[in-house]
């Protein structure tokens, strides 16, 4: 599929990702293991979210400088700002499935930051294959956006039905396959992946909870990918918007971990931005419905499921 994004702008992109990589496992490792709080979250979750305005601001001049157009620089724009907003508030249901990952298996939370990084990475490269493999089959296929429009509405009414209900990690497929094909020792070896048992090299509970937590990703991303997909079908858009979500995700985490309770029904906003953004995919040749209208539906929703959930909040 065709970019509007000169090569320079790939490569920009691409150092920028390798260089955010390399500082925040730079700063990872310096720290050791240890409890991130709710301060140092925020601060690095402000440092995210300030640099991906910034690579926002240098797609706009990137667009202008080439096409010399100002009207199509705010369009690409809108698009990154519409899909980024998107990715990021569907992150947030990634990270309860994290938590009560992270709770089933007792995870010390010293060691949860490291099993996040690990899960980033691996969680770039995925998308990365599936937005190019993706991008590809809607070029040859278009009829393809339908299938992803409904299976994103169908995805949105089951979410909905499945808001408010305590989930039992018990029944998940992907915990009962790992069980199957690796021994996995009962307790944890410090931050190692393997460890020794009765003269057997065993894994311990901490790459099974790496290992989910890179399937949950790839759960999920079956879901979020296809809805950007309908904002934007400039596969280096729709990369971009991604990787920038993903590379908050570490620090969002810790700082929903500590508000979890306070945005209990926001599976309910999310479960209706799917819906909307499945049905205008469907309609996408009817009725295209404009970026700047999408990015106000997203923004309200979510506005005013947070709200909802404040003020509905367990214990306050």
């Amino acid at each position: 599929m065709e970019t509007i994004a000169p090569l320079w702008l790939w490569l920009v992109f691409v150092g920028f990702v390798l260089a955010a990589l390399f500082v925040d496992f730079v700063a990872l490792n310096k720290q050791g293991a240890h409890v991130v709080g709710v301060k140092e979250a925020l601060h690095w979750s402000i440092i995210w979210i300030a640099l991906s305005f910034v690579f926002n601001g240098l797609l706009w001049w990137a667009v202008k400088d080439t096409t010399g157009s100002t009207e199509l620089a705010n369009e690409k724009s809108l698009e990154f700002l519409t899909g980024y907003l998107i990715e990021k508030s569907l992150a947030v249901d990634n990270i309860f499935v994290f938590l009560l990952i992270f709770t089933y298996f007792a995870v010390p939370p010293a060691y949860q930051k490291r099993v996040l990084m690990i899960g980033i990475i691996g969680a770039i490269v995925l998308r990365t294959i599936m937005i190019l493999v993706g991008g590809w089959l809607l070029a040859q296929f278009h009829w393809i956006l339908y299938l992803f429009g409904a299976f994103l509405i169908i995805t949105g009414i089951k979410m909905w039905w499945a808001a408010g209900k305590e989930s039992d990690l018990e029944d998940n497929p992907a915990l009962k396959l790992l069980r199957r094909i690796m021994p996995v020792s009962k307790e944890y070896d410090g931050e190692k992946f393997w460890t020794m048992e009765n003269g057997a090299k065993i894994a311990t509970p901490l790459l099974m909870v790496v290992a989910l937590v890179g399937l949950t990703d790839v759960i999920f991303a079956v879901d979020s990918i296809p809805a950007i997909f309908a904002i934007t079908k400039d596969p280096f858009i729709v990369l971009t918007s991604n990787v920038f979500a993903i590379l908050g995700l570490r620090a969002m985490f810790f700082l929903l971990q500590a508000a979890a309770s306070r945005f209990h029904l926001l599976n309910y906003g999310l479960a209706v931005i799917l819906v909307f953004i499945g049905t205008k995919m469907m309609l996408i040749d009817v009725f295209k419905i404009p970026v700047a209208v999408s990015l106000g539906v997203v923004l309200s929703i979510l506005a005013i499921t947070m709200v909802w959930s404040s003020k509905t909040a367990p214990n306050t």
